[in-house]
């Protein structure tokens, strides 16, 4: 398996739901709303319910999921400390196949954080 571009992959992904949202609209802002209500922070903040998707992600194997959510993760200021964390519960929880996505995710980090980095040393 080669190296995944993590951002590439979130931007394209991002392209390719545009696509679901117009065809299945009803269904996708259903789960747009679902989304939201999930996400507004309440006893729990943004950046910690970016951890526990992007935990869930890896636990399911889903790539798209790891893309998505290790992005928001960073936009809202998780640190490798946190991630590395997070992904230490999803072994837990997931044995085996979640370590495989775990390092993922690890990659999916650094590419974002250096993304994030280099947008704060040009802005």
């Amino acid at each position: 398996m080669g190296k995944t571009d993590w951002p590439e992959t979130a931007k394209e992904l991002s392209g390719e739901l545009r696509y679901l949202r117009a065809g299945a609209s009803d269904v996708m802002k259903a789960f747009s709303a679902i989304a939201q209500a999930a996400l507004a922070p309440k006893a729990l903040d943004a950046k910690t319910k970016e951890l526990i998707a992007l935990a869930i992600g890896v636990t399911s194997h889903c790539d798209d999921c790891i893309a998505f959510h290790t992005k928001a993760a960073v936009e809202h200021g998780a640190t490798r400390d946190e991630i590395l964390e997070t992904l230490g519960m999803a072994i837990y929880m997931g044995a085996g196949p979640a370590a495989m996505y775990a390092s993922h995710a690890l990659g999916a980090f650094t590419q974002f954080e250096a993304v994030k980095a280099a947008s704060a040393n040009h802005g």
